[in-house]
């Protein structure tokens, strides 16, 4: 019988190693000190199974040679440096290690709190490296009794809140994507007004990096935060707006910052290093041995798991070879899954449910639509951490309800899919459809009949449907400098509309306060695709 290889392209600790050159079906080849270019040009062709890290991208020029490759492993959480649709066309599973390193972030994070408060960093170096014993310059505060704010409550955020707790801090949680009862269960006051995280003493974050979250904390937020707030970032660099952050410590207005994450890295020239309140490390969020243990043997063993066929644990993606489903399926199966995702992002709640509805021959996939659809939902809350394998144990976990229901074709569409989403704020329902086998597109938000391709920075203004709207939108639009790339406008029968707008450039959080501003507007959120 002929072993299966499995490629190690980056260094990960020896048990993984081990466990793999221990099992008698596997031929382990250790390419992790292997020149990039031999290893994609001569190592790759040969195996059947890769484990990757952050050194090694999965791009096109990798998977131009992965011919016999039928699982990739990142051992690790992220996956920004692989090419996910080209695994997915060429039917390679993804999967990740999401869960190996979080004791070691929140544990990490701690750490930088404590050393904020009590400067910890600067009393070891004054008294070690400069040899001065000044005890009168390194009076810090305590954690009793202060309140801290988290934002983002899930597998991390959750823990460093029960840590907070233990040393008798008051501790608030945002996530309007968790039922608030998880932090109710743990004894933490939960908010759903981000104003009252911007009250707190000290906060951490602990998201995802998206288009939501990054710069979440800028300028405007920093000005509204107490005088001598301290500002925890061990997730994401770019959660924080770095400019406005290194205002807010030169000005004094922060008193300390600790940060393991940087926009840029390594950040070996960053203007944080030449100031003396802030406690820095050089993204050390999983670099425990502990850790770097559990990501080996977990990748390892994921790896083994997928060479004999056995599961594909924290698979990211579903492969789909062209000639495994009907034509017309896969733009639908795309479809519902970015309407999962935009409804989502326009509700930016907490779920209770998710109804699939299809109408049409795609009815016959209708358990692979629930699974896109709420993958595409979830992507939103807990970004890489939701993929097709666990998307329904996920649902469960967080008590949201999957329904899929497979009606008769009353529409004159030749197939008609619709996600029905319901949050703590009311119910969002969007119908779409695919034309000429490829073109997808959105037919229907609530009440409004609309025509738009699920496509880039998007904008919904709801407003009463009173003359001069538009012409008051395009130029508020504009005068953010921001190109129209597509208006499309829905009416009900109620005197109200939804104007769906694209444009050119990143939708800016003062574009968002002017549109909520106008007399006529009911509603106005955004989403990106």
């Amino acid at each position: 019988m002929s072993k299966i290889t499995v490629v190690v392209c980056d260094h990960i600790h020896q048990s993984g190693l081990d466990l793999l050159e221990n099992d008698e079906q596997i031929e382990l080849i250790n390419a992790a000190d292997e020149p990039k270019d031999k290893l994609i040009s001569e190592i790759i062709p040969n195996a059947d199974i890769a484990i990757t890290r952050s050194s090694t991208d999965v791009d096109e020029k990798f998977l131009e040679n992965s011919d016999n490759i039928k699982a990739i492993v990142r051992a690790g959480v992220g996956v920004d440096n692989v090419d996910m649709d080209g695994c997915s066309k060429r039917g390679i599973i993804v999967m990740n290690v999401p869960t190996a390193n979080t004791i070691a972030a929140v544990e990490l994070t701690m750490t930088h709190l404590l050393s904020c408060v009590r400067k910890f960093p600067y009393a070891h170096n004054n008294l070690k490296l400069d040899r001065v014993w000044r005890r009168q310059d390194w009076y810090g505060t305590e954690l009793k009794d202060k309140k801290i704010g988290i934002i983002g409550f899930g597998n991390i955020g959750s823990r460093v809140g029960t840590r907070a707790k233990a040393f008798e801090m008051d501790v608030l949680a945002y996530d309007p994507y968790v039922n608030a009862s998880k932090a109710l269960n743990l004894d933490i006051k939960y908010t759903q007004n981000f104003e009252d995280i911007l009250n707190c003493d000290i906060i951490t974050i602990h998201t995802p990096k998206n288009k939501e979250t990054v710069g979440m904390i800028g300028k405007d937020e920093i000005a509204k935060m107490k005088d001598g707030v301290i500002l925890i970032n061990c997730a994401r660099g770019g959660l924080y707006d770095e400019d406005a952050l290194l205002e807010g410590l030169e000005n004094g207005k922060i008193a300390m910052a600790g940060i393991d994450v940087f926009n840029e890295e390594p950040a070996t020239s960053h203007p944080f290093l030449d100031l003396d309140n802030v406690t820095l490390t050089p993204h050390l969020g999983a670099n425990t041995k502990e850790s770097q243990r559990n990501i080996a043997l977990q990748a390892s063993q994921q790896a083994i798991d997928a060479a004999k066929g056995i599961s594909y644990p924290n698979a990211l993606n579903l492969p789909i070879k062209e000639n495994e489903l009907p034509d017309f399926v896969r733009p639908f199966l795309e479809l519902v899954q970015k309407m999962g995702h935009l409804s989502a992002q326009i509700t930016k709640s907490a779920i209770s449910s998710i109804t699939i509805i299809t109408k049409g021959d795609i009815g016959e996939y209708i358990s692979s639509m629930g699974t896109f659809a709420t993958v595409g939902v979830l992507t939103e809350s807990i970004g890489n951490q939701i993929n097709y394998v666990n998307a329904e144990f996920v649902a469960k976990e967080r008590n949201i309800n999957v329904i899929t229901e497979v009606k008769a074709n009353d529409t004159g569409f030749t197939n008609k899919v619709t996600i029905k989403l319901t949050t703590q704020h009311g119910v969002i329902s969007i119908s779409g459809t695919v034309f000429d086998g490829n073109k997808q597109r959105i037919i229907k938000i609530d009440d409004y009949h609309l025509d738009i391709e699920p496509k880039g920075n998007m904008i919904f203004f709801r407003n009463t449907d009173t003359r001069g709207v538009i012409g008051e939108v395009g130029k508020t639009i504009a005068d953010h400098d921001l190109n129209i790339a597509d208006f499309r406008l829905g009416r009900d029968d109620k005197s109200q509309a939804l104007a769906v707008v694209v444009v050119d450039g990143d939708i800016s959080k003062s574009l968002m306060t002017k549109l909520a501003s106008m007399e006529e507007c009911i509603s106005v959120s955004y989403a990106n695709l």
